[in-house]
């Protein structure tokens, strides 16, 4: 189960409302703050909706694909046994490669909250695209928000999106990173992500066990030490915690 747990730094800089300031009218008396109705392009703004382009899937050519490999590999499975496994693996794999859509929803930061948030323990699933095989583990999420702050589910939502395709595990977290960090514009977001490859546990080399650490920082949590080490000590407890 992922966890979120706001971190207190030192101080920094007050954030200001510019970003989402089009949403207030003044009086013309007083001048004083009035909510205004959202239009429906901001609606789409800030609860837009993320998805990929799908290519063709053909099942009944990938059930095919999939019976002809397992008979090259010997197995029987024209037998009771395993007459279903070829349909079993095109959905199986159809389901693992497809990029689920969700809507990516903000909220202006009304508290001006200028902290390190941090989103723990976020599962990732994904298959490794040099053997097909998957490789599983976990993703911290890390930002300073700027003037809008993100739904806290969109975030395992970002890492799944990412996930649901032939990837490797540096892609993905640089995905991750650069794609948080382009649509929710905060002050710094990190992600670390910590992951078993069955394509070394269980073939070559068979490091059962072992796990690979990736990690991509943008913004303050990039180019302020201070802020960097931090970030990267907390996730560095919470897995030695694991």
């Amino acid at each position: 189960m992922s966890e979120t747990r706001p971190i207190r730094r030192g101080s920094r800089t007050d954030i200001g409302t510019a970003g989402w300031g089009n949403l207030v009218n003044r009086t013309a008396t007083g001048g004083r703050p009035v909510s205004a109705a959202l239009t429906s392009e901001a609606a789409q703004r800030w609860r837009a909706r993320v998805s990929r382009p799908r290519d063709e899937v053909d099942l009944e050519a990938a059930e095919k694909a999939a019976a002809d490999l397992l008979v090259a590999l010997g197995l029987p499975v024209d037998g009771p046994d395993m007459v279903e496994t070829p349909r079993r693996m095109a959905h199986a794999y159809a389901e693992l490669l497809a990029a689920p859509a969700f809507d990516f929803t903000t909220f202006p930061n009304t508290e001006g909250y200028d902290e390190l948030v941090l989103v723990e323990n976020i599962p990732v699933r994904s298959v490794c695209e040099h053997h097909m095989l998957p490789f599983v583990g976990v993703a911290h999420i890390g930002y300073l928000p700027g003037d809008r702050i993100l739904g806290l589910s969109k975030f395992a939502r970002v890492v799944d999106f990412y996930a649901h395709r032939a990837q490797t595990q540096e892609r993905l977290t640089k995905q991750v990173a650069e794609d948080l960090q382009d649509r929710l514009r905060p002050h710094g977001v990190g992600v670390v992500v910590e992951a078993e490859h069955t394509c070394m546990s269980l073939r070559g080399v068979r490091a059962a066990g072992s796990s690979t650490v990736t990690s991509a920082l943008f913004g303050s949590l990039r180019e302020n030490p201070a802020a960097r080490a931090e970030f990267l000590s907390l996730t560095h407890n919470r897995r030695e915690a694991r």
